[in-house]
């Protein structure tokens, strides 16, 4: 079988590997050039390797395509070997036969990432012999290679979704979705939905679907389609006999008739948005059954995720929040939502086609001032332009948070929520969150 990767990161190059000890003919191809440590990786494991090139006679002789996620399906290449019938799947796809370990798969435009962390958190405090991969950290199908782990907790992107045929998880999340890489899906929004349905597809009557029952676009799919999967809802309004939801400010998980309970305020992280990522996390601990003190101490003691509301400094008594994981305006709302204090907001970058209204009732009320962070602002100064006080353009992070030490008074907040992609000015969300904090200590 010979199996040819597409991309020379992190989820290709552990593909390649776990190829290459179950037996394939195993050649990776990326387009643009693979870094340094992954070609060391490659050339110790015998593995033949091409970089900034997709040579066609090498690749269209697949039996199997491993595509990374950020490869859109219209590069050339992958249109000419859907056209030749050869399968083109995703490292979870590939990796997932190889290994006996149940998976719980998390997606959703907003949340996954902090939904991901702490249902990990939860299941390795528990004593659980656990993995964490996906979108994030490390390589699932090398660890599956490694094969050291019971079970998996993924974070599923919609691209990686794209790419699933016969993949289930046993739990899968979806923590809510809204307009987001549009441009990968023709621009319609239905697709990108469809695309996070995709991880409930394959189902059966023993698996379990958590989703935010509070979600219209999640609801709408729900009404109009059938998944076997057993549902368990989760909700900031509503009440459930079995499901997660808050009232009287305690959170409440009915689980298999079994009940928990905590008070919101013991939770470690803020805000309405993590609550619903605790409620998630909740119901995976209680179907796999772990101890109600054990999921107490784990949700009072849990650090959050870097670049995702992460408190930096407070100087002068005005504190400055990095949020660069917010890339989209879905994310951004539940940013400015959770602000108590009159905010500093530094926004733009690289826009996928965002609508700026929804925050306009936000920004009316909490935002003092925005600095543009980005190559084209006008779409933004269109937006907000009538509706701050100070409205200023700059074109690096190192100015952006000198502005915006001088306008700020005590007790005010500085919040770095972008609602867009960094590629204009940054590397990637990671570089744009790190030279915030850089420069923040700096000041």
């Amino acid at each position: 079988m010979r199996l040819v990767v597409l991309g020379g990161g992190e989820s290709g190059v552990g593909t390649a590997i776990l190829a290459k000890e179950k037996g394939y003919d195993v050649f990776v191809s990326d387009f643009g050039k693979i870094k340094d440590n992954y070609k060391e990786v490659l050339v110790n494991n015998g593995i033949e390797w091409e970089d900034e090139k997709h040579t066609e006679s090498l690749i269209l002789n697949a039996d199997v395509v491993m595509k990374s996620p950020g490869i859109p399906e219209k590069a050339p290449i992958v249109k000419k070997l859907i056209e030749k019938g050869i399968p083109v799947i995703s490292e979870i796809e590939f990796a997932a036969p190889f290994t006996k370990a149940i998976t719980i798969g998390i997606t959703g435009s907003n949340g996954k990432t902090t939904t991901t962390m702490l249902t990990y958190h939860l299941l390795k405090s528990a004593g659980l012999n656990v993995g964490l991969g996906g979108n994030i950290g490390k390589s699932f199908a090398e660890q599956v290679a490694e094969d050291k782990y019971d079970s998996y907790v993924l974070e599923l992107s919609s691209f990686q979704l794209d790419g699933i045929i016969n993949y289930k998880p046993h739990i899968a999340i979806i923590t809510n979705i809204s307009p987001d890489h549009l441009d990968r899906y023709d621009y319609k929004y239905e697709n990108y939905i469809d695309s996070k349905f995709r991880i409930t597809m394959n189902q059966t009557e023993e698996d379990y679907l958590i989703y935010d029952a509070d979600d219209e676009a999640i609801s709408g799919w729900l009404q109009k389609n059938k998944t076997r999967a057993k549902l368990i809802p989760f909700s900031l309004t509503k009440t459930f006999e079995e499901g997660a939801f808050i009232k009287n400010n305690t959170m409440e998980a009915i689980i298999n008739q079994e009940e928990f309970k905590m008070e919101t305020e013991s939770i470690a992280l803020e805000g309405k948005h993590n609550f619903k990522n605790a409620m998630a996390a909740t119901s995976v601990a209680k179907l796999m059954q772990i101890r109600k003190a054990t999921i107490r101490e784990s949700l009072s003691n849990f650090q959050g995720v870097e670049h995702r509301l992460e408190k930096v400094l407070k100087i002068q008594n005005v504190e400055y929040i990095n949020d660069s994981k917010a890339t989209n305006v879905n994310a951004t709302f539940f940013a400015l939502d959770s602000m108590t204090t009159p905010t500093v907001w530094i926004v733009g970058g690289v826009d996928k086609g965002n609508d700026y209204n929804e925050l306009m009732a936000l920004v009316r009320e909490k935002v003092k001032a925005v600095i543009c962070l980005g190559v084209d602002n006008r779409k933004i100064i269109d937006a907000f332009g009538n509706v701050v006080d100070i409205m200023l353009e700059v074109n690096n992070m190192v100015d952006a948070v000198r502005m915006a030490q001088r306008i700020t008074e005590k007790g005010d907040t500085v919040l770095l929520s972008p609602a867009c992609a960094s590629f204009d000015l940054f590397e990637n969300y990671e570089d744009r969150g790190r030279q915030f904090k850089e420069a923040v200590h700096n000041l």
